[in-house]
């Protein structure tokens, strides 16, 4: 099964063309922006010789991650399924994150993968997973310095790893941790292929929409709508 997989909950972008579980091409890494997303992913079906509609589905990282990141991301996916005729597939980016850093490390059963993106506003997203990437407790939108005693009760008695970018947002808070942290700084398209793959298949080509976790800066500056605008009802 040939899977297109992308990712853009940060402004590193992950895209990837997997056949069962085999990366055939992808793109990852700093100079991946999501800002150049369709070209990144032209780029990568072209290197797996791979056109839209020999593709078996298209799989995007739904988040939490950036707002407008997030939306390019889901809009793209969506646009590729329907032009395609093929069915879309979310998968949580977080997860996808843990799942990079589990096969990094050959997915060892006691172990425990922390996902940490920056969320900026002094925030992260965060999320606890075992060694198959399944979600441990809920994802959350904290503090960096909250999330050692959040983990607390999830983490006794295994080995933990973390990956993410929020170690470069906020290095001081998380400077304990800097010997568990994994190389992994944003999800990949491969994780996000593999995952959803692996997953129960279901099309969210007409509604699938982003995860936030938390309310957008307009959403809590203007409760009742932006100014000039219809109001909300009550």
């Amino acid at each position: 099964m040939k899977v297109l997989g992308l990712d853009s909950s940060t402004l590193t972008a992950g895209v990837a063309v997997v056949d069962g579980t085999r990366a055939l091409a992808e793109a990852r890494g700093a100079g991946t922006r999501t800002s150049d997303l369709l070209v990144t992913i032209d780029d990568v079906c072209k290197r797996a010789g791979v056109a839209p509609l020999e593709l078996d589905a298209i799989a995007c990282g739904a988040g939490p991650g950036s707002f407008t990141s997030l939306r390019i991301g889901m809009a793209t996916a969506k646009g590729i399924a329907f032009a395609a005729g093929k069915p879309l597939w979310a998968v949580s980016s977080l997860a996808a994150l843990a799942h990079d850093a589990a096969r990094r490390l050959g997915s060892p059963a006691n172990a425990r993968f922390v996902a940490v993106l920056d969320a900026r506003r002094g925030e992260v997203f965060a999320g606890c997973y075992d060694a198959t990437a399944k979600l441990l407790g809920e994802e959350r939108v904290l503090a960096p310095t909250a999330v050692g005693a959040w983990l607390a009760p999830l983490l006794a008695g295994h080995d933990v790893h973390y990956a993410g970018d929020a170690i470069d947002a906020y290095p001081e808070a998380f400077a304990a941790l800097a010997s568990a942290w994994l190389p992994d700084r944003t999800p990949s398209g491969v994780a996000v292929a593999l995952l959803a793959e692996a997953g129960a298949h279901v099309d969210v080509l007409t509604d699938g929409a982003p995860t936030y976790i938390r309310p957008s800066e307009a959403e809590v500056m203007y409760p009742d709508g932006v100014p000039g605008a219809l109001t909300r009802k009550r």
